[in-house]
């Protein structure tokens, strides 16, 4: 194997048995305390004294990222998160374990990292591009682009500490995107910037990844995981809780986020429906139509269950494909196993990347509480809606059954993908969705606004 081969063979990163532990001392003077007594009690033959408690932000973290991958870290603040990119950036060096990275890495860190607060916004960059491996000539070859993509005007010979937050933001990023980077690692920073800046970023973000880069990309947001990344990792409490396809991991993070666990409903919790291999089964006609997949993953508290899902036509026809603009019925069916004094039913539409289209509840719809429901009481939602015309490919439903209100409640059950449905045609020319257009017109005339109109 050629030495070209070998390295291609390589992961991007590549991170063994990392852990990170940080003394946390209750007072000042403790540190003086572990600095001299350790050492003059060993001297005097006593056993040494710590005057410190240990906190383990990180343990045993072990996986590799291959090159051309995009990974996501997801967890709750305190996590861990923060102190494995700065490992893995090599601006913190671990208590144990390795890290390997293998070609120039970049990183938008915590707010300001990197920039001297004295300096302008100017000669931060020459000294970012410094650190990142670039010669003076190679910065002055791309300082255009840089402050281009910044876009803060005349605030690049201004002091970075009269900044605003966004703006630290912009000349961070704008500087990463220019190194020309091999691997790049974007921390919650992003989520500082406008709208516009954010769309920025993410636009360089997917030509990086087009271009073959590796990507390592933290964020609250579940949305931006499933659509930027396809792998995602799960940390709580410095441990590694999930490796694995971005959309599971994000849904197994949002159940925990109400304190249970996703798992698969045993194969008798529906009695009374018919067993279905896949979304799909046929009726009388020997036509096909969704069917809610009763084995389908689920949280909840157990309070109450989904037993079906339908999605109908206007006049009660169970649908066997949709192509957008017809009134449509999604028909939710539950029973409450123990009391719920505020029922409420919702539902997501999500497209095959995890992504949200829409949703809504019967909380939202009904513009406030609904009656009790006693143990053993059937419950059925209704939502009527007009379909709206979306790309060719399959689409999934998301329903769930809480009780409280919209703000705040308690989730009682929630099944993923619990109907899968299929889009056969499109009107949507870009986008997720297409709207439902009554006309398009087009006007062409001269200077004095005389002219011809089409639609």
């Amino acid at each position: 194997m050629s030495s070209d081969a070998r390295i291609d063979a390589e992961p991007a990163i590549l991170v063994e048995g990392v852990a990170k532990c940080y003394q946390i001392y209750a007072r000042p003077q403790d540190r003086l305390r572990q600095a001299v007594l350790p050492r003059v009690r060993e001297h005097l033959g006593f056993a040494p004294k710590q005057y410190f408690s240990e906190f383990w932000a990180l343990r045993d973290i072990g996986f590799r990222i291959e090159r051309g991958e995009t990974v996501a870290i997801i967890g709750k603040n305190g996590s861990g998160k923060s102190t494995l990119l700065q490992v893995i950036c090599g601006t913190l060096t671990p208590t144990a374990g390795e890290v390997r990275v293998n070609g120039r890495i970049a990183a938008l860190l915590e707010l300001g990292s990197g920039f001297n607060p004295e300096f302008t916004g100017r000669e931060n960059v020459y000294l970012n591009g410094s650190v990142l491996g670039l010669t003076r000539a190679q910065v002055d070859e791309r300082f255009e682009a840089i402050t281009a993509f910044a876009d803060i005007g005349e605030f690049i010979d201004q002091p970075v500490k009269t900044y605003s937050s966004g703006m630290y933001v912009r000349l961070a990023f704008a500087v990463i995107a220019n190194v020309d980077a091999d691997v790049l690692v974007v921390d919650e920073a992003l989520a500082v910037g406008d709208v516009f800046f954010a769309q920025k970023c993410m636009r360089f973000l997917r030509q990086f990844q087009e271009g073959g880069g590796t990507l390592v990309f933290v964020s609250h947001s579940s949305a931006a995981v499933v659509n930027l990344c396809r792998r995602a990792i799960w940390l709580e409490k410095g441990h590694v809780v999930m490796d694995g396809p971005a959309k599971d991991v994000s849904e197994a993070y949002h159940a925990k986020s109400y304190g249970m666990d996703v798992a698969a409903r045993a194969a008798d919790d529906d009695a009374g429906h018919e067993d279905v291999a896949d979304a799909e089964i046929t009726d009388a006609s020997t036509m096909k139509v969704f069917r809610f997949n009763p084995g389908a993953a689920a949280f909840g508290d157990g309070r109450a269950r989904i037993t079906s899902v339908a999605l109908l036509a206007a006049d009660g026809r169970r649908l066997s494909r949709v192509e957008g603009g017809e009134q449509v019925r999604l028909q939710v069916d539950a029973v409450a196993n123990d009391d719920l004094a505020s029922p409420v039913v919702g539902f997501f539409l999500k497209d095959h990347l995890g992504q949200h289209l829409f949703g809504t509840n019967t909380y939202l719809r009904g513009q406030g509480p609904r009656p009790p429901a006693a143990a053993g009481q059937r419950l059925r939602a209704e939502f009527a809606f007009r379909m709206p015309w979306l790309p060719v490919g399959k689409y999934s439903f998301d329903v769930a059954l809480a009780d409280g209100t919209h703000a705040e409640h308690v989730q009682a059950a929630w099944v993923f993908d619990g109907l899968v449905i299929e889009s056969i045609t499109s009107s949507v020319a870009t986008g997720l969705v297409g709207l439902p257009y009554h006309s398009v017109t087009l006007v062409s005339g001269d200077a004095d606004g005389s002219g011809t109109r089409s639609s």
